[in-house]
């Protein structure tokens, strides 16, 4: 599966459980580690690890394995690697203290349809 389609694939099923903020950071020629970073944000707990819970399943049905899922016990910051898009739910709070997207400011923000 090409970049592209995976980062569709991961926001069109975090848009289906209604995940809020979802930000497509291009980071392509910023870093060898992915091609993509996808943020969101859930509303409590559960709907942080039914969020990534629901992008490693649909991942899996099309024959994309997650490399590494951390922070599923935790459920306030969950990552999912997923090799070329890196998924980061978590919650408002969290998202807003760790600001990750200040780190990636210079790289291009796609929004949350992900287009170039």
């Amino acid at each position: 599966m090409q970049a592209e389609q995976l980062r569709d694939l991961v926001v069109t099923a975090l848009e289906n459980i209604k995940a809020q903020d979802i930000s497509v950071i291009d980071v392509r020629d910023r870093t060898s580690v992915t091609d993509y970073m996808v943020l969101a944000s859930g509303t409590s707990n559960r709907h942080v690890r039914s969020l990534a819970e629901s992008v490693v399943e649909e991942a899996k049905e099309q024959g994309v394995r997650a490399a590494n899922v951390e922070g599923d016990k935790a459920s306030d910051w969950i990552l999912v690697d997923l090799g070329d898009v890196v998924l980061h739910v978590m919650m408002p709070a969290t998202r807003e203290f760790y600001d990750l997207e200040r780190f990636w400011r210079d790289a291009p923000d796609l929004g949350a349809a992900g287009s170039e």
